[in-house]
């Protein structure tokens, strides 16, 4: 299952909660093996998952798509339709900054190149994975494009350079250059590369082009394969100076590296560009994910509604105050 998680670009994290999912649905039919099963046991089990765990929806979700990959991809079997007894999902509404915020926190976030990490994740939009597994070719700046690879459902897309990072970026590569010199000099394998690439090009990883824009200042052990070689930043870093830089900018909403992202469609909305080209920077199959953004902004909604507390008399000591 691993194998074929891999084989389909799915993240490691996902990839590890998929496998997981796996063995606990085996184990929660007393390790019968999953041919024996079908559709009655992964409804049994997502359904305890709801009733007696009281798991959240999207934890339910996750489960339920584990389970199917399980059967679909590796086991070859197309299970019928399943009656899910489906986890109240609440609606949320994203955490959004206003744009001064939004600044305050990324001037506050220190060290390099974890703030230019943070201002690309606004200032194009990112998901974090995607930000982190950036590539040198993948800067065009020609035509001041980046090419987002394999993103949500390994789709890719372009979305603009902002013009404020281009000399940043710039000085970015120039490290990225010395530390791919020292591990040519040294021999080190290359980078890792997707699509089993490496196997008819075995030296594709050790070209400049495939090199991490952000990569790790020393090696490590590729889980997957084994090799030790030098892998990009590590999310943890970059979550963890973010946080750190929220705090120090005064801001109270919990900010995390993909609030960036929402603030990123949400305030080109409130620049005034549709829906759908924020959709498409954006790479979300359905316009629908992109309208949670229209909540946030409320143009022409009940912005111009004023509340009848402010058209009412004020008394006692609000009147006095003169709030």
């Amino acid at each position: 299952m691993a194998d074929k998680i891999t084989a389909l670009h799915y993240s490691p994290k996902t990839g590890a909660a998929y496998v997981e999912w796996a063995r606990r649905f085996i184990l929660f039919h007393n390790k019968r093996h999953p041919r024996e099963m079908g559709a009655a046991e992964v409804e049994a089990f997502v359904n305890h998952l709801a009733n007696d765990r009281r798991v959240s929806a999207s934890t339910q979700n996750q489960a339920f798509h584990a389970v199917k990959f399980l059967y679909t991809h590796v086991l070859k079997i197309e299970l019928p339709a399943i009656n899910l007894l489906r986890a109240k999902q609440g609606k949320h509404l994203p955490v959004v900054l206003n744009p001064e915020d939004t600044l305050r926190v990324l001037d506050e976030v220190e060290g390099e190149p974890f703030n230019l990490m943070a201002r690309l994740l606004y200032g194009a939009g990112l998901r974090l994975r995607e930000c982190l597994t950036l590539r040198v070719k993948d800067i065009d700046f020609g035509n001041s494009i980046i090419t987002v690879r394999g993103g949500k459902g390994n789709k890719d897309r372009t979305v603009p350079l902002p013009r404020t990072l281009v000399k940043p970026l710039m000085d970015q590569l120039g490290i990225c250059r010395n530390l791919w010199n020292i591990d040519r000099q040294r021999g080190m394998p290359g980078v890792y590369v997707p699509d089993a690439l490496d196997v008819k090009y075995p030296n594709l990883g050790c070209e400049f082009g495939w090199f991490w824009v952000f990569p790790a200042q020393g090696y490590s052990t590729d889980p997957a394969t084994k090799i030790r070689r030098r892998h990009h930043q590590h999310e943890s870093e970059l979550q963890r100076r973010i946080h750190a830089a929220s705090k120090r900018a005064g801001v109270v909403q919990r900010v995390s590296p993909h609030v960036f992202r929402h603030c990123f469609a949400t305030h080109l909305l409130l620049g005034g560009y549709d829906i759908r080209t924020v959709q498409d920077l954006m790479g979300h199959n359905d316009v629908k994910t992109t309208m949670i953004y229209t909540h946030v902004t409320m143009p022409g909604g009940w912005k111009h509604v004023v509340s009848p507390l402010d058209n009412a008399p004020m008394r006692g000591s609000y009147a006095s105050a003169g709030v």
